[in-house]
């Protein structure tokens, strides 16, 4: 059954359009290209518009489509975007409040293959289309990844894999994982305190964790306050559906941070590697953990894969009781 809107990214010839129509089929709900509503909006087409009005103004109706449908309260929808669309750093949040994203990721080699006979695509009719796109893909692997929720290659799948693979890795519970500041330097500061354990180990521990425990985890460190609430915000719009943090310092002295977490009624574990009721006095305090279910101390990093095992506890009640 499907949660959220489901928004298909990806590079031209990644076969967002059939998957979409594909799926809409399957799952019984609405599929909508942003193109072509933008298309119907201005009554020409996007080479067209281009031509006429010029790139920046075409990104521009983008953005507001985007937040217009972010905003708009309707039926479950499934929305394919243009390629270039999740390049801009403003896009990206919009995308993942729209719903889940989904990045149908594709070798150079297989979209040359797909797409050398198609003379519609101006992208195409250069000396060196295969190069033309390795340049492009190498240009916006790092924005797909960045709003992607869910990567699904499809060079070699076929369909019905490809359609599987979707439902089935956005079935799964979406959890967040928050580190605030300093937390980056595990392995460097205070080994006494904190260990030997870098901060990549931890990340491994986590990624171990989804597998086992079949959820998709995202994990976010920040040593500025300022992002750490935004990400928190963002919570409430993007599906997530528990939020582990460790606000390092803010812990005892952030109220704003306390505040965004209160904001959000999706279970909260607050997560720290020490025992922080045995160190300095100013450490007992905590401000943020009355808006969180549980508080979890002096476990090491073991104390994650604690709060996230709570997490889903908490998640599977709520879901009996619904």
């Amino acid at each position: 059954m499907l949660k959220r809107n489901l928004v298909l990214i990806g590079f031209m010839g990644s076969g967002k359009t059939s998957v979409g129509v594909k799926l809409s089929y399957r799952l019984k709900v609405a599929v909508e290209d942003t193109d072509k509503l933008i298309e119907r909006r201005e009554n020409k087409s996007v080479s067209d518009i281009f031509a006429d009005s010029g790139e920046a103004y075409f990104r521009r109706k983008e953005t507001e489509l985007l937040q217009e449908l972010a905003e708009k309260q309707q039926g479950l929808r499934i929305y394919s975007v243009g390629g270039g669309t999740p390049v801009s750093p403003v896009n990206r949040p919009l995308l993942k409040r729209l719903g889940t994203v989904v990045w149908l990721r594709v070798k150079p080699e297989t979209v040359y293959e797909r797409l050398k006979g198609d003379t519609t695509r101006p992208l195409l009719q250069c000396e060196d289309p295969l190069g033309k796109i390795r340049e492009l893909m190498d240009a916006r692997r790092e924005a797909y990844a960045a709003c992607a929720d869910i990567v699904v290659d499809v060079d070699d799948a076929g369909i019905e894999e490809i359609l599987a693979a979707i439902e089935r890795e956005s079935g799964k519970m979406k959890l967040l994982v928050i580190n605030g500041p300093n937390i980056n330097f595990l392995g460097i500061r205070e080994k006494s305190v904190y260990g030997t354990q870098d901060y990549q180990y931890l990340l491994d521990m986590i990624e171990k964790k989804a597998r086992d425990t079949d959820c998709r985890i995202e994990v976010f460190q920040s040593n500025h306050e300022g992002a750490i609430i935004d990400r928190i915000q963002d919570a409430y719009f993007d599906g997530t559906e528990g939020i582990v943090i460790n606000p390092g310092a803010y812990t005892h002295y952030s109220y704003a941070i306390r505040d965004a977490l209160a904001s959000i009624t999706v279970p909260k574990v607050e997560i720290h590697i020490s025992d922080i009721t045995a160190r300095e006095e100013f450490r007992k305090v905590s401000v943020t953990a009355p808006v969180c279910d549980r508080q979890i101390y002096g476990k090491g990093l073991e104390g994650y894969l604690m709060a996230i095992d709570h997490i889903l506890e908490m998640g599977a009640a709520l879901l009996q009781k619904s």
